[in-house]
């Protein structure tokens, strides 16, 4: 992987906007910020909104939004996409003509085709100061840990599970009565903070994708 930092970036699409499709799997509380901040980010447009769950509230949310979002089956598979869905989402995306992909809550591995599609150009925002605590139930993790500190990181996805390279990071203190709920809530005024940040940032190009 390249240095994420950089004065120049990839290919940002037609008249130098960038076009980002969200894919997510229930509430979409990551990507509703992100809609939310769209009037300061000028040189960012959210081409669509995707679910691999029918009954996900972010797609009415988007649809609010006016955004474009669909329901593409994910297939038999908990974990990960099967390779006709895998298809299909990147043909999906490719005809969205999306220059970066942002995981917000979608909970499925993303693998080789997906990545060969769209290198170096997947980021998703995970629950803790990576590479501590991937995977989920972060917040437990960190607490059963008896750690003072955990937060949110932004980072690019590779085949792994929250393995890949960091773009950057927010800390939150972990308070003597904390228990998960109370820590998943702080953390998750950060990830909005956070998400939003570094796709400006991209979109200025100040970060290099691709």
């Amino acid at each position: 992987m390249k240095d994420p930092v950089s004065s120049s970036a990839g290919d940002t699409g037609d008249n130098d906007v960038l076009r980002i499709a969200i894919l997510i799997s229930g509430r979409g509380s990551n990507m509703e910020a992100i809609l939310k901040r769209r009037m300061t980010m000028p040189k960012v447009r959210v081409v669509c909104v995707i679910s691999d769950n029918p009954s996900a509230k972010g797609l009415q949310i988007a649809k609010n939004f006016d955004i474009d979002n669909l329901y593409l089956d994910p297939g038999p598979y908990k974990t990960k996409l099967d390779p006709a869905a895998e298809q299909r989402y990147i043909e999906y995306l490719i005809s969205k003509k999306a220059d970066l992909i942002c995981l917000a809550g979608f909970m499925r591995l993303i693998k080789d085709s997906f990545l060969s599609a769209f290198p170096g150009r997947i980021i998703n925002i995970h629950p803790s100061l990576l590479p501590k605590f991937p995977g989920l139930n972060a917040q437990k993790q960190a607490l059963e840990a008896g750690e003072k500190v955990s937060g949110c990181t932004v980072h690019f996805v590779d085949s792994g599970i929250d393995s890949g390279s960091i773009i950057r990071q927010r800390t939150v203190p972990i308070l003597e009565r904390d228990n998960p709920d109370k820590l998943a809530s702080r953390i998750l005024k950060e990830e909005h903070i956070l998400y939003s940040e570094i796709i400006k940032e991209i979109s200025q190009k100040k970060i290099r994708i691709g």
